[in-house]
């Protein structure tokens, strides 16, 4: 294993495909790789080390998902519950005018009815100024759920999948329901007991903070603030990377953390060894489970989702030899992880460079040279 990583890690920085990146791969709890290479800011000389702190993106959503079960699990919050117990004014419609339920469950697999920004022509969400997470337009979160609600739901609840800002919903609910913020909820359920230093919605040490970098034509670049990248055809997205330095700006549940690798490998490992003491193991199988049944199938074949990522249904279909039921996903400024139980492996890499080390060769490589 430790050949086949190094030669895919080599490649990708000689390329220039990514400027520097952790990778971790744990195997029946104990570490089988580590590869910390390349630079965190290359423009200041600073290599990437083991404590460099990422932004997040996608990755902050397995976090405030676990955060909703152990509510869940305390009886604070319900799989089933109308979303308006915490958000009474959210009513968002159906194109007809219809205004149907939404509860927790429908937040959590991204079965609401939700969206996300994208460059696609007369995109709704891009015509609302609908924040995704990622930008920073100076907005608080009450304004953000106003203008979603004004964009009719692409379907009813319940009847199909879509990637949105169903966790940014989801994040403010629970903050409310805990409280006090998202953050705090975060905090209080997952990242203390676990020991989760580093991960949060603000960074306190910038000089351990990876610079943003993202594709181009000519290898990685510096991103500019705000920086506005295709991601494939008719689809972007915009980003801020100076975001998270702002504590006023709102806590997106499905993009606002930042966090080290070995934060994140701590919270998958105790995701993967049954959920102590975060989880209990019965809501472990449930959120490691497929929820949404074949609605996913169209955004990527031989894939589902749970409570808290994506599931691997059919690993012929997806073209990597995961086993049936591995969890993963990613986070667009450059990350992709995934865990399977039946092989007892944790594996991530962590870049910082957007979005070739979420969606592009490089973590498709990563994860066959795990499997060898």
């Amino acid at each position: 294993m430790e050949s086949r990583l190094d030669a895919v890690i080599d490649k990708a920085i000689g390329e220039n495909l990514i400027v520097g990146t952790v990778v971790m791969v744990m195997k029946d709890g104990k570490p089988a790789y580590q590869r910390i290479a390349g630079f965190a800011d290359r423009e200041a000389g600073r290599k990437m080390t083991e404590d460099t702190i990422f932004r997040l993106a996608s990755v902050t959503k397995p976090l405030v998902a676990a955060t909703t079960l152990a509510m869940i699990e305390r009886g604070i919050l319900g799989f089933d519950r109308n979303i308006t117990e915490w958000l009474p004014h959210f009513r968002p419609r159906l194109l007809d005018g219809y205004t149907p339920e939404i509860t927790i469950r429908h937040l959590l697999t991204h079965t609401a009815g939700f969206g996300y920004p994208t460059a696609a022509p007369d995109d709704p969400y891009v015509d609302a100024g609908i924040s995704g997470g990622l930008e920073d337009q100076g907005m608080s979160m009450e304004e953000n759920l106003k203008r979603i609600a004004e964009v009719p739901l692409f379907f009813a609840p319940g009847t199909g999948w879509r990637y949105g800002v169903s966790l940014d919903i989801l994040g403010e609910i629970v903050g409310r329901a805990h409280g006090g913020t998202l953050g705090d909820a975060v905090a209080h359920y997952v990242t203390g007991p676990l020991g989760m230093v580093d991960t949060a919605f603000s960074v306190t040490d910038r000089a351990r903070l990876a610079a943003a970098y993202a594709d181009s034509d000519h290898g990685a670049v510096l991103m500019d603030d705000p920086h506005q990248l295709k991601t494939g055809p008719g689809a972007g997205m915009v980003f801020s990377p100076s975001r998270i330095f702002r504590p006023e700006a709102f806590q997106s549940g499905g993009a606002g953390m930042a966090g080290t690798a070995g934060d994140f490998m701590r919270f998958l490992e105790t995701i993967r060894t049954g959920g102590g003491p975060i989880l209990k193991a019965d809501t472990v199988e449930a959120a490691l489970a497929n929820q949404v049944g074949e609605m996913r199938d169209a955004d990527e074949p031989g894939a589902g989702f749970g409570y808290l990522s994506g599931i691997v249904v059919d690993p012929e279909r997806t073209g990597i030899p995961y086993s049936v039921g591995t969890a993963r996903w990613g986070g667009v400024y450059g990350h992709n992880w995934f865990m399977d139980r039946k092989a007892g492996i944790s594996a991530f890499d962590f870049t910082n460079t957007a979005v070739e080390g979420c969606i592009g060769a490089f973590p498709k490589d990563i994860t066959r040279a795990v499997y060898g």
